[in-house]
């Protein structure tokens, strides 16, 4: 037997990847999130201040341009749930690395509104391709012992990237081309990396079986459990839009802030996000209702006080970290939970949950706009804590798998962390 392959348990199935070869993949996924999500989309909020200063945008224009890195992010959502089952994840993973280069650097180009909303728009579909190839990866390449772990391990990315931008966008000050510059550098060595990390087996070859009907987004029959998830992913992104569009807007206006505190609180959110790499095993010793529930009620309160007090230094910054960390959270328990419902095609549940997050902040992001040229900026985050407290509504999913789901007794080296939602074998 290979040292960089492991035979699946069942004998049957995709060859499964050594832990070294594992950990290599969930570490270049985690760092594609990183330029796609926290880079290539959500710095453009931490620039919102420079844009509207140098393009002359009021509110409602970042909403909008905001909404138009959604709906490219839906397309790229809904493109990667169709090409990664027959195209390979590393192909849709490489592409989304592609597309985040093109976009970062084409905002660094941008003479104008109208570049700047190409570059936007490119950037933020590249996010929509990155996740749906990653997780139908891990899915069905990692051992079932590690399979949750990985999975939020690589969408805790997100916090990373932010993390990341805070920094260079202190060290360009008044250049911003300069670090959408150094955006797009990150992303071409990114791309680079997941083109060697990720596998590259198309499902139909790994699998040796034609690629289902129920495979292509809207073909066959939902499953159980899908309505609740697309509803519970709208209002996650719904209630985190007036944060990732805003919030460095809020604390430069409302709250007096300089731009460099606007942009310490933004590193705050990021270092703060990583902390969703345990949503894995929060779910797994608490289940997905619980942690759903609570992830919730902290991501409508920070809100709130990001509404109440904006200019309370130390309450700005303790908000903007509770934000990060419970927004990786959710996004987490989105992962996990359409996994779970879509059983054997993680990339299409996935991929359909993250469409919905794409849509909620995408709906969301002008409307809150126009009530902030209208009432302020402070009630449109008013707006977005509310949107968060009626997800409690929205029962969550299944229970948490099992610890017994991953393999007793394994050689492979990987502990069980119960990861049977995402593996390919569920039913």
């Amino acid at each position: 037997m290979s040292s960089h392959t492991l035979k699946p348990r069942s004998g049957v199935g995709p060859t499964l990847l050594s832990p070294t070869r594992a950990l290599a993949l969930a570490a270049a996924g985690m760092s594609l999130i990183a330029v796609c999500y926290g880079l290539a989309r959500f710095a453009y909020g931490l620039f919102v201040p420079a844009f509207r200063e140098s393009f002359a945008l009021d509110a409602s224009a970042t909403g909008v341009i905001a909404s138009g890195s959604y709906v490219a992010y839906c397309a790229g959502i809904l493109a990667a749930t169709l090409a990664t089952p027959w195209w390979g994840a590393r192909r849709t993973a490489v592409l989304a690395g592609v597309l985040a280069t093109l976009g970062t650097a084409l905002i660094a180009l941008t003479p104008g509104v109208v570049l700047l909303v190409a570059g936007v728009m490119l950037a933020g579909a590249s996010t929509g391709l990155a996740s749906p190839p990653l997780a139908h990866a891990i899915a069905r390449r990692v051992h079932p012992g590690a399979r949750s772990r990985l999975q939020t391990v690589v969408n805790a990315g997100t916090g990373l990237g932010v993390l990341v931008s805070g920094p260079v966008a202190l060290l360009a000050g008044e250049h911003w081309r300069f670090a959408w510059w150094v955006f797009a550098g990150a992303a071409a060595l990114v791309t680079a990396w997941a083109a060697v990390a990720v596998p590259s087996g198309p499902r139909r070859a790994a699998a040796g079986v034609p690629v289902p009907r129920r495979a292509l987004p809207g073909g066959g029959r939902p499953p159980a459990g899908a309505a609740h998830l697309l509803l519970a992913a709208a209002v996650v992104g719904g209630s985190s839009a007036a944060t990732w569009t805003f919030g460095p807007d809020l604390l430069t206006s409302d709250g007096g802030h300089g731009q460099s505190f606007a942009t310490l609180a933004w590193i705050v959110l990021g270092a703060c996000g990583l902390l969703g790499a345990v949503t894995g095993d929060a779910t797994q010793r608490f289940g997905l209702r619980t942690v759903w529930a609570c992830s919730l009620v902290a991501l409508g309160a920070a809100t709130a006080v990001l509404a109440a007090a904006p200019q309370d230094p130390v309450v700005a910054l303790l908000a903007h970290g509770a934000f990060g960390g419970v927004y990786i959270v959710l996004t987490g328990v989105l992962l996990l939970w359409g996994a779970q419902v879509f059983g054997r095609e993680p990339a299409r549940g996935v991929g359909l949950a993250f469409l919905f997050l794409a849509l909620g902040q995408g709906g969301a992001a002008p409307l809150l706009g126009v009530l902030a040229d209208q009432a302020g900026l402070p009630a449109a985050f008013w707006a977005a804590s509310g949107i968060a407290l009626l997800g409690l509504l929205v029962p969550a999913g299944g229970q948490a798998p099992s610890r017994s789901a991953g393999v007793r007794g394994s050689t492979t080296g990987w502990p069980s962390s119960g990861s049977g939602t995402t593996s390919a074998s569920s039913p």
